[in-house]
């Protein structure tokens, strides 16, 4: 008997009811075990799921003939008839990653199985409040669809990042392009075609790192991302925790200092007035004026012209100046960090964002800073690494989080 709808049909139907909307639950049960847990048999998958042999096999059947599932051939056991191994389709479908930083914009495709089918990184683009600055993201966004070898109806959806407050439940953005009463994100599947899922930048990194980066083991993670502000991921029981609206992670709003700096919040002595990518130009900027020289500076240059990557590259070619002011708001993000150890005792710590490019240079004082200000039987237990992801990790993780939440993973 022909079916009247596919897997994609009914996921796509907001009201779908009854019989119909149980085989979905079904069917992303089994593609959520494949996912989580690689190839089975329809003996596995009805023991592991509870449900019948012949229930299994035609929900697998139904999966098979929509191009998510495939048969990887039979097993290798030499006891009776061998039963055939399925598994996810890596090239069914697949999931557009976008991450939008001050400066650039990172764009990327993976494929059902988190592989990564195309990435184009540092693509210019000037991240502003503005309609211009809206238009011009579409275009990059477009562009880079268009140029796929793949068939556009195959993308299930688009993973957008942004710093600032996103509300990812609703696709809300309130920092950036929230013009209008309208949903960022359904702005921009207008403009697309896609459906579109928003996410706050950090949290898309923590998701990024804990799915195919640094973690291996750990369910309890803060992701640090430094860039021009600071921002921060948290991950609990192996999920992502966002509060009760969807902010949760401001760590650099966090009033630290007792200074006279305004934060681009409003507010006075946050974390980000003295130690973020901005702090860093500033004290840069500031010892440059003093007298000190680095090969991140060209006399005659403009102030403004001075971005957070010059110091970066500087610092990799082991220039003193960009070194010890590295150095200088990495004390005080370890002092910062050091209170979040102690409230959430977590098992990993990871740094990223655009200055974890240092590696040693911005680990090793905030390491220092957080055995000195956090209690040694906390920090003892947890472990601080690079980001394995770097510039990748928005993108990777703005894709999974694309597929896990189409799966029901989230």
């Amino acid at each position: 008997m022909p079916r009247n709808n596919s897997f994609f049909d009914d996921l796509r139907n907001e009201a779908i009811t009854g019989v119909a909307y149980k085989n979905l639950s079904l069917k992303k049960q089994i593609l959520i075990r494949f996912a989580n847990t690689g190839n089975a048999t329809i003996a596995d998958l009805s023991k592991e799921l509870n449900i019948s042999t012949p229930k299994t096999a035609g929900l697998v059947t139904e999966l098979l003939q929509d191009g998510l599932v495939k048969d990887y051939g039979k097993t290798e056991s030499s006891i009776g008839r061998r039963p055939s191994l399925y598994g996810l389709n890596p090239h069914s479908v697949f999931f557009v990653g976008v991450e939008v930083k001050r400066f650039h914009v990172n764009i990327g495709l993976l494929d059902f199985k988190k592989n990564v089918v195309k990435i184009s990184e540092s693509i210019p683009y000037r991240l502003d409040n503005t309609p211009e600055a809206f238009r011009q993201l579409c275009d990059i966004i477009q562009d880079f669809i268009r140029i796929l070898s793949i068939k556009k109806d195959k993308i299930l959806g688009i993973g957008l990042n942004l710093s600032g407050r996103i509300n990812s439940r609703t696709g809300y953005s309130y920092s950036y392009f929230h013009f209008g009463e309208e949903p960022l994100s359904n702005l921009l599947e207008k403009e697309t075609g896609i459906p579109v899922f928003l996410e706050n930048d950090s949290r898309a990194m923590a998701y990024g790192e804990f799915c195919h980066g640094a973690v291996r083991d750990e369910k309890h993670i803060l992701f640090i991302n430094m860039d021009y502000g600071i921002g921060m991921g948290i991950m609990v029981n192996g999920r992502l925790y966002y509060g009760r609206s969807g902010f949760a992670g401001e760590l650099g709003h966090i009033p630290v200092f007792d200074n006279e700096i305004i934060c681009h919040c409003g507010k006075k002595g946050c974390l980000e007035t003295e130690a973020s990518g901005e702090a860093l130009i500033r004290i840069f900027l500031k010892r440059i004026r003093g007298g000190a020289s680095s090969i991140a500076w060209k006399p005659g240059r403009k102030e403004t012209a001075i971005q957070l990557e010059d110091i970066i590259r500087a610092a990799k070619q082991d220039d003193v100046l960009a070194i010890e002011c590295i150095a200088e708001i990495g004390e005080k993000l370890g002092k910062g960090m050091a209170t979040l150890i102690n409230l959430y005792n977590p098992e990993l710590v990871i740094l990223g964002g655009s200055l974890s490019a240092t590696g040693a240079y911005i680990q090793l004082p905030i390491i220092t800073a957080v055995h000195k200000y956090s209690l040694s039987l906390v920090n003892n237990d947890t472990e601080l690494k690079i980001s394995q992801l770097g510039e990748r990790a928005g993108v990777i993780g703005a894709c999974l989080l694309v597929r896990d939440r189409l799966l029901g993973l989230l």
